[in-house]
């Protein structure tokens, strides 16, 4: 089949090489523009693209697909598009341009956790299963009829960014058994169970701030579904201490504070039982494990951190 792939972060990456890797030919690939990335700012290409550009694949970067990549789109002139993490909403002309329609790979168990961030959702959430969905395209957000699933035990000691790698590679391998079973009429669309939808919405950078208010395993459960970003900080000293890795912990006292600090970390009191901070980063340094800091920066039992 002549595939064009529409996908844009690291999450994508692997199905683009699945599909570069099958007999299938790549005509062509969408992704976002080039944005500015980092504390210098310096403008980089998507994971995507970069990928494709290796493999000599023509790469389209419109603003709005719907806008201003349909002609583009239409002139390669494909059998089949692929979406993983595009970024952006097809138009009902874009859909209509593939003959046999648009799969997309997305990384829940839908109907839940509908929208851009589902990998962080799952673990905010506390879900103690996470997975891949393929799915033919339609107007919706994730609203299509499914094709085939593959779930998983979360690994409650996961970040969102080594959840996001695994889920990936699930995804890659997912979208070939699809595809190979769209050919072979194996793989049937399966409309989705509304009565069970969710939708979450973006990631915003205030997520970070922490509530001590909640249950210990909710801002456990909060440091890692937020790491890589938008990240989980408290104001310390002239700067603010990122937060990075996390677990439930017993203990109790005041919301936010500090109960134990040592070898076993930073031990905060919460509403409901308590949280160690396994791994943090202080402001202008590189993330170390907490043991490691509080050796040279200790952090008195009885600090506030709210």
């Amino acid at each position: 089949m002549k595939i064009v792939f529409m996908g844009t972060p690291d999450f994508a990456v692997p199905s683009l090489q699945a599909l570069i890797d099958s007999p299938h030919e790549v005509v062509g690939v969408f992704t976002q523009p080039d944005r500015p990335k980092g504390r210098g700012g310096k403008v980089q290409a998507s994971p995507v693209k970069q990928l494709a550009v290796r493999h000599g694949i023509p790469v389209f970067q419109p603003e709005r697909i719907r806008r201003d990549g349909v002609e583009d789109l239409r002139g390669l002139a494909p059998d089949l598009c692929v979406t993983a993490a595009f970024g952006q909403i097809l138009s009902q002309e874009v859909l209509d341009i593939p003959r046999l329609g648009t799969v997309n790979v997305h990384a829940s168990l839908l109907p839940r956790h509908r929208g851009s961030a589902p990998i962080a959702w799952a673990i905010l959430q506390g879900d103690a299963e996470v997975g891949v969905t393929t799915m033919l395209t339609d107007k919706g957000i994730d609203t299509g009829a499914m094709l085939l699933k593959k779930s998983l035990p979360r690994d409650p000691a996961m970040t969102c960014g080594e959840l996001t790698e695994v889920l990936s590679r699930v995804g890659a391998s997912l979208l070939m058994e699809t595809l190979a079973g769209l050919e072979d009429g194996t793989v049937k669309p399966v409309p989705q169970d509304e009565s069970r939808m969710t939708y979450d919405p973006m990631l915003k950078k205030e997520m970070g701030e922490i509530d001590w208010t909640q249950s210990g395993e909710a801002v456990a459960n909060r440091i890692l579904a937020l790491n890589p970003w938008p990240g989980c900080s408290v104001p310390w000293g002239e700067g603010r201490l990122k937060l990075l890795r996390a677990a439930a912990a017993e203990g109790a006292g005041q919301p936010g504070e500090v109960i134990a600090s040592g070898k076993t970390g930073l031990v905060v009191a919460c509403g409901e039982g308590a949280v160690a901070v396994t791994q943090l980063q202080a402001p202008g340094g590189k993330a170390m494990a907490a043991a490691d800091y509080l050796r040279g920066h200790p952090i008195p039992v009885g600090t506030r951190l709210a």
